[in-house]
Parts: structure tokens; sequence; C-alpha cells
């Protein structure tokens, strides 16, 4: 997991404070195809908001979800509020 600057945390928030979320994750969890549209938009934008629906939180917080899929993208996790996380990741490497 990349280290964020505060700058780039700012940017971030607010590219994405006002936007809908692009990831909807449902009851069936972090399942393959989540994870690989999460990285579809991490690969093509650097960020993306991701909605847990109610569902998905029977077993766990939205804190712990976010730090799981944040570890299996190997992106930065930006905020986490509520039931809705941003992610980024840079194109560098």
């Amino acid at each position: 997991m990349s280290r964020m600057t505060a700058g780039k945390k700012r940017y971030v928030k607010h590219t994405l404070a006002q936007g809908k979320p692009t990831v909807f994750m449902s009851k069936s969890g972090a399942s393959q195809e989540l994870l690989k549209e999460i990285e579809k938009q991490l690969k093509k934008e650097q960020m993306v908001k991701v909605r847990i629906l109610k569902s998905a939180l029977a077993h766990d917080e939205a804190k712990q979800i976010a730090s799981r899929i944040t570890e299996q993208t190997e992106a930065s996790l930006v905020e986490v509020r509520g039931h809705t996380f941003m992610l980024h990741k840079s194109d560098k490497k």
C-alpha cells in the first residue's frame, strides 16, 4: 500500500466528494468481479468511490471491508465515511 501526501488526499476527496459512487458492493462481498471492477476503475481514473450496501455489512464494519479491499487492490485508502469509501492508486510503479 502506497503512502499518500496530504495534498493528494485532499485532491482525491475534493474530486470524489460530490460524485456518486461508481462501484456498489452487495451481499456477495468482495467478489473477484467486484475487485476486477475496482482495479479497472483505478487503472483508468486512479481513484474510485465504493458504496457498501447494508446487506454487505452483516459480518464486518465498513472500515474492515475497506481495509481488506485496499490491501487486495494495493491501493491507498483515502477516506471511509459511513458506508462509502474512497480509494486512490497511483499509476507509477
